[in-house]
């Protein structure tokens, strides 16, 4: 009996609590890769800040995609010359090779409430909320709480 109480936990635990993906973009690098595998948070309804890591589902293709948030609702978000400015204010991203997207502009847009401005690390490859516009934070999945296997090189 106990055994079988073990079991149903650890299924509660991994549909409700965690996940793991295996990513298939390379739109995250070098934060993750094709073929890293991650382990996600749920989210159920909890908040998510500047930074994050998440995942939502593409309504297109039903495939999980993941992301960073670059600001939340309120905040007013622009690309100038490949710096990401929120507010106005530069922020460091060390993640982000800008000698790849010199030159790179977008905004300023204003992020709608309950919702976040998601961009991908590796800015030049990422179709982000450049091209989709910002996600609504209902629709986030789970937050990134670790990669298990690195295939970055």
């Amino acid at each position: 009996m106990a055994f079988g109480a073990i079991v149903v936990a650890v299924v509660v635990v991994r549909v409700a609590v965690l996940d793991v993906l295996t990513v298939a973009s390379d739109s995250m690098s070098p934060t993750v890769c094709v073929g890293d595998m991650v382990l996600l948070l749920r989210l159920h309804g909890t908040g998510v800040g500047p930074g994050d890591v998440v995942t939502f589902h593409d309504a297109d293709t039903g495939d999980e995609v993941i992301k960073r948030v670059a600001a939340v609702g309120g905040q007013r978000v622009a690309i100038q010359d490949a710096v990401l400015t929120v507010d106005g204010v530069a922020v460091p991203e060390p993640w982000v090779d800008r000698r790849t997207i010199d030159g790179l502009y977008f905004g300023p847009v204003t992020v709608p409430p309950d919702s976040v401005f998601l961009l991908g690390d590796h800015r030049e490859v990422s179709i982000d909320s450049r091209t989709f516009g910002p996600i609504a934070t209902g629709r986030l999945d789970a937050r990134l709480l670790a990669v298990l296997g690195s295939a970055c090189s």
